[in-house]
């Protein structure tokens, strides 16, 4: 104790006590975080730090239904705080006045009664149905001589009878002219090959060989009947060229005397038809 002056020992009696009336060690704000505690936690510790008691917390009572914008205009509670209304009771609904049953139901019969007597109005008559026979002819039609009333019943037997109907048959009859038939005229020669003549003329079908022929390729048939049409114009040119017995061009390279698959059948069918 010799090296501590009463200087010294002075300063250390007063910081014994202090500490001793603080009572424990000054709270830490850097280490519990500034503006992110309560607002009312923030007061109390406010209020402790400057030895004044700590603030009254402010209570409210928030109803399920409350407008967000109701607020409480009172400066000591937080600006949050919804205002608490209570709803009005509602006003009591007086009871039905009580009805005459018994009178509305005698109306009533009384006025289904007053219908079933009432007159009922009769209906409007249909208008008679028109008939053909009595229908009148039409002005315009008496009018025109031009027209015929062969149909018209009432006007034929005004005029017409069984014995002078008998009498127009009979001259009908007289003037009938009776068209007797003719030969048909010969095909002029310089017109060519006729293939009708021709399909006439054979019998034999189609594919069987009657004629000689030499051998060709089967491209160039095709390609020299692609030169044709239809195949009636390729026979006819066949015929008009040597054909059936000369095949120059090889339109008929099976030797049936057709040429390009020209088939006579369809003329034969229509000229049996003819004599049947």
């Amino acid at each position: 104790m010799t090296g501590i002056g009463r200087g010294g020992i002075a300063l250390i009696l007063v910081a014994v006590g202090l500490a001793a009336c603080g009572g424990g060690s000054a709270p830490n704000d850097v280490a519990q975080g500034v503006g992110f505690q309560d607002r009312q936690a923030w007061l109390e510790r406010q209020a402790m730090l400057r030895g004044e008691p700590p603030p009254r917390a402010a209570t409210t009572v928030v109803p399920p239904n409350a407008p967000p914008s109701a607020r409480v205009s009172d400066p000591g509670v937080p600006v949050s705080a919804p205002v608490v209304t209570v709803a009005a009771a509602p006003a009591a609904v007086p009871p039905p006045e009580p009805r005459d049953v018994a009178g509305l139901a005698s109306a009533a019969i009384a006025a289904a009664e007053a219908e079933t007597t009432a007159p009922v109005a009769a209906a409007p008559a249909a208008p008679a149905p028109v008939t053909l026979a009595s229908a009148p002819i039409p002005q315009a039609r008496i009018a025109n001589p031009g027209m015929s009333d062969e149909q018209d019943f009432d006007a034929v037997a005004g005029r017409e009878t069984i014995e002078s109907d008998a009498e127009r048959r009979a001259a009908m009859q007289a003037e009938r002219l009776v068209v007797q038939p003719t030969a048909v005229p010969a095909r002029p020669a310089e017109l060519g090959a006729n293939v009708v003549d021709f399909a006439l003329s054979t019998s034999h079908p189609v594919g069987e060989r009657r004629y000689q022929r030499r051998p060709i390729s089967q491209d160039r048939h095709q390609r020299n009947c692609r030169a044709f049409r239809a195949p009636d114009l390729a026979q006819e040119w066949f015929l008009q060229n040597g054909g059936p017995g000369r095949d120059r061009q090889g339109l008929d390279p099976d030797g049936d005397g057709y040429a390009c698959g020209w088939d006579p059948t369809v003329y034969r069918a229509a000229a049996a038809a003819a004599r049947n």
